[in-house]
């Protein structure tokens, strides 16, 4: 079995993504060859949430620890070169000063991001993997993302970036994400991306709600208004607080997301972790917010995971994870740079490289 060590953790999408073996709507995935040793996490109620679902991570040891804190002491309690995958979505970095670095000690998203890198810099695994939000292409003009780039260069790999919309990757949502893969220059062995999954037969909001468990945890419809009630009967599906502008239904709001709908024939939009009225996400058909359990289906979790906390903060872990099914082909092709296999590269059936110089895909 191939040893992980994870951090920023939440409730484990990540890593339940390369451990395989659960299923997600009519697919079985099979079990991979990995196995989370530890997994570090700073939010209470995502370690209750890894810790009552211990089928998914039966040999894993929580870290509930702040990972800006003491990093040289406690990276002494780990082995170095005996981890083979390194997992973590640190959060966006803007770097207050880019190209020199400065305000990175003093900005929590840059003391965030340096301390998984001086993790990956000691534990020195064969891979790893970080995720982060699209904009990190952009943030300072497209300078962070250079320095994270020769920042993971210099700790002795080879990085490749890629955009990924989940929805490619056999997850009900138009979730765009930007993959950070690095392997070990000493391993002389190429990262393939992997084919898609259903680029051309994207799974629905309708089909991924289908045949949901009466029984499952996490399905009680939040209370709202009778306004609330009536706002959403004269939205669309797939539509937003614009199809009421000029009625006595109404809102103020400025971003899309406010009162958007789900349309049943397409993917949902991207699933969001937090925000207050209008935001929770609402179903096709009927007039509400989507359940918890709505929202793990479009995240592909599996319906046995029970998330701990209430329910603004089972939304957050949700929202906040990387999707299972969708990292799943990731993994098998971290597997085959493990195992020493090159497998063929299609490029007309796979997600682009992008150029950090170039500043576009290739």
């Amino acid at each position: 079995m191939y040893k992980i060590f994870s951090t920023f953790t939440g409730a484990g999408g990540l890593d339940i993504g390369f451990h395989g073996d659960f299923k997600f709507l009519s697919k079985k995935y099979k079990k991979l060859p990995f196995e989370t040793k530890y997994a570090l996490e700073y939010d209470k109620d995502a370690i209750d949430s890894i810790t009552y679902n211990k089928k998914y991570f039966p040999d894993t040891t929580l870290l509930h620890e702040d990972i800006t804190e003491d990093i040289d002491k406690r990276l002494l309690k780990y082995p170095k070169n005996e981890f083979d995958v390194f997992l973590g979505g640190f959060p966006c970095v803007t770097f207050s000063v880019v190209g020199k670095q400065k305000g990175i000690k003093d900005d929590i998203s840059g003391q965030l991001y340096e301390s998984y890198a001086k993790y990956l810099e000691y534990l020195q695994p064969k891979v790893f993997i970080a995720e982060n939000v699209k904009g990190i292409l952009s943030a300072n003009k497209g300078e962070a993302v250079k320095i994270i780039k020769k920042r993971f260069e210099v700790d002795g790999y080879n990085l490749k970036i890629f955009l990924v919309n989940f929805a490619d990757f056999g997850v009900p949502q138009l979730r765009e994400r930007v993959l950070f893969i690095g392997v070990k220059k000493s391993l002389k062995i190429d990262f393939i991306p992997p084919e898609f999954v259903t680029k051309n037969s994207h799974i629905t909001s309708k089909e991924a709600f289908q045949k949901l468990p009466k029984n499952c945890k996490h399905m009680i419809h939040l209370k709202v208004g009778e306004r609330v009630v009536a706002r959403l009967k004269h939205i669309k599906e797939g539509g937003n607080f614009k199809d009421v502008e000029n009625t006595e239904h109404a809102v103020k709001g400025l971003m899309s997301n406010i009162y958007r709908k789900l349309h049943s024939d397409k993917p949902a939009y991207t699933v969001i972790a937090s925000g207050g009225g209008g935001t929770w996400g609402y179903h096709y058909k009927e007039p509400r917010p989507l359940t918890n359990r709505e929202r793990a289906r479009l995240q592909s979790f599996p319906d046995d995971f029970n998330f701990q906390g209430n329910t603004t903060e089972v939304r957050r872990q949700i929202g906040n994870a990387v999707p299972p099914a969708g990292i799943y082909a990731f993994a098998e092709r971290v597997q085959n740079v493990l195992d020493g296999i090159t497998p063929k590269y299609n490029p007309d059936d796979c997600i682009k490289e992008y150029d950090v110089e170039k500043k576009k895909f290739i």
